[in-house]
C-alpha cells in the first residue's frame, strides 16, 4: 500500500480497537526476552546514559547482503550489465557512517520537573537508524519515499536534545524540532555542535548543512489553553509559504497520562486531512498509558491509525496516522 509520502507494506490492516491493539502488542512484549541494555547493566526507562555530559552518537548504514544463490547455481562470470545493475542495488557500495556530538542537560534532568528531554532516549536513536539506512540503501519496502522525503517539511514534536533533527536534516527539505521553552537552548547547541555556523536566522534558501533546520517553541498545554480559533496561530508553521506539514514526528512522548489530551489536540491540529501523516514511535512502558493515547486519536472518529511491523524489534512500536476528515 502506497499512500503519498509513507508506504505501508501491502495487507496493513488499520487499528480499530484500542484495546484489541494493546493486547497483540504487548502480548508479544511479553514473550520477548528483552536484553540488558543500560549503561549501569539494566535497560531501565531507556535513556542512552543520563551519567555524560557529551554522547558521541555512531550510526553505522551498511549495504543489504545480496541473495545467496540456489546451491544448484553453476558457477559463471558475470557480464558488465550484472555487475551495473549489482553496483545500482547498492550491494557493493561501500558502508557508510555518520556521527552526531549531542550535549545533555544532566541538571536539568535532575532540577526541573518532568522534564526528560534534556538526555537522549534509545528510540530516537532506534528510529533514526532505520530511516538513514534505508536512505542510503532503499529496500523495496522503505517506509517514506525517499523522493517525496526529500521535498517534505517535518515538524517534531517534543524534540528533546534534537538529536533527530541533526540525522535527519539531509534527507528533507526543512524539519522544524519543537519542544517546551526550557530545551530549546540544548537542541540549538545540539545543532551548532554539528553544523558550524548555524543559527536560528538561518535561512533555509542558503542551501548550507543544517540550515534547513529551525527550532520553535511548542508547548502542548498552551495550545491545549488556548479557544479552538486561537490554536492555529499558536504552533509553527512550514518555512515556505502555503504549505502545510508533511510529517509529523512522536518519538518516545508517550509516558505521562497528564500530557495525552494536550498531546493529542496539538497531533489534530498541525496536521491538514489527507495531506500530513503522523508517525509516533512508542517504546512500550505503562501499557494503561499507551491504551489511553490510542484511545483518544481513535475516539476522535477522523483518523485512520496503522501499526508499522518490520522495522523496530519490541519493546518500540511505530503506529503511522493520518486525519481523513
Amino acid at each position: 500500500m502506497s499512500l503519498n509520502l509513507l508506504k505501508l507494506p501491502d495487507g496493513t490492516e488499520p487499528v480499530t480497537n484500542a484495546d484489541e491493539e494493546i493486547f497483540l502488542v504487548y502480548t508479544a512484549l511479553n514473550q520477548k526476552p528483552l536484553g540488558l541494555t543500560g549503561p549501569d547493566g539494566f535497560r531501565g526507562l531507556g535513556h542512552v546514559d543520563s551519567r555524560k555530559d557529551i554522547l558521541s552518537i555512531r550510526f553505522e548504514l551498511t549495504a543489504p547482503s545480496p541473495p545467496s544463490k540456489p546451491t544448484d547455481d553453476k558457477p559463471a562470470s558475470r557480464s558488465r550489465k550484472d555487475k551495473s545493475a549489482k553496483k545500482s542495488r547498492g550491494v557493493n557500495e561501500a558502508p557508510h557512517t555518520v556521527e552526531i556530538e549531542l550535549a545533555q542537560d544532566k541538571t536539568a534532568l535532575r532540577s526541573r520537573k518532568g522534564d526528560t528531554g534534556s538526555v537522549l532516549w534509545r528510540a530516537s536513536i532506534a528510529f533514526a537508524q532505520v530511516i538513514l539506512q534505508q536512505h542510503r540503501f532503499p529496500p523495496s519496502n522503505m517506509l517514506l519515499d525517499k523522493d517525496r522525503l526529500r521535498n517534505s517539511h517535518i515538524l517534531e514534536l517534543g524534540a528533546g536534545t534534537g538529536l533527530l533533527s541533526i540525522a535527519l536534516s539531509a534527507c528533507v527539505k526543512s524539519y522544524t524540532a519543537t519542544d517546551i521553552a526550557p530545551l530549546l537552548p540544548l537542541i540549538r547547541k545540539n545543532i551548532t555542535l554539528n553544523f558550524a555556523g548555524w543559527t536560528q536566522n538561518t535561512k533555509l534558501s542558503e542551501g548550507l548543512p543544517g540550515s534547513n533546520i529551525a527550532v520553535e517553541e511548542l508547548d502542548w498545554e498552551t495550545l491545549l489553553s488556548l479557544p479552538p480559533k486561537g490554536r492555529s496561530c499558536y504552533y509553527p508553521k512550514p518555512p515556505e509559504p502555503n504549505t502545510e506539514w508533511d510529517l509529523v514526528l512522536i518519538v518516545d512522548c508517550i509516558y505521562h497520562p497528564s500530557l495525552l489530551p494536550a498531546l493529542a489536540e496539538t497531533i489534530e491540529t498541525v496536521s491538514t486531512a489527507g495531506k500530513t501523516w503522523v508517525l509516533v514511535i512508542v517504546e512500550l512502558r505503562q501499557e494503561d498509558v499507551v491504551r489511553e493515547f490510542l484511545e483518544r486519536l481513535l475516539d476522535k472518529g477522523t483518523w485512520r491509525l496503522f501499526r508499522v511491523d518490520g522495522l523496530l524489534d519490541l519493546p518500540y512500536v511505530i503506529w503511522a496516522s493520518q486525519k481523513y476528515l
